[in-house]
């Protein structure tokens, strides 16, 4: 199985585009994702899933939001290898020891 982490913007901000925690979970496992975690309301989530490509998985998810919840938002998903790769490439090694002051972006976008 592959570990991902699901990003999604826009979700459960401002009391817009709500998708409640414990919904998003059974969609995940609904489109088959096992062993998933969320994180706070953010509607960002760690879970593992057999499917390999990545913009398949983001755009099932995608389409399932936008059915069960009637909106859809931009889901960045992003394998576990990435991001661990990310966190070894720290332009800000001297941050690492106030871990607060750091943050970590990243951009999508469609050709």
């Amino acid at each position: 199985m592959n570990t991902y982490i699901a990003l999604f913007r826009g979700v459960n901000v401002g009391g817009k585009n709500l998708v409640p925690m414990n919904e998003l979970v059974v969609l995940l496992e609904d489109i088959g994702a096992r062993n998933i975690k969320t994180y706070i309301q953010s509607g960002n989530a760690i879970f593992q899933c057999v499917e390999n490509n990545i913009a398949q998985l983001s755009e099932r998810l995608t389409v399932e939001i936008k059915k069960r919840h009637g909106f859809e938002p931009c889901v960045l998903i992003l394998g576990l290898d990435e991001i661990e790769k990310v966190m070894l490439e720290n332009p800000f090694p001297e941050a690492e020891t106030d871990p607060g002051s750091l943050h970590l972006g990243f951009l999508a976008f469609t050709l």
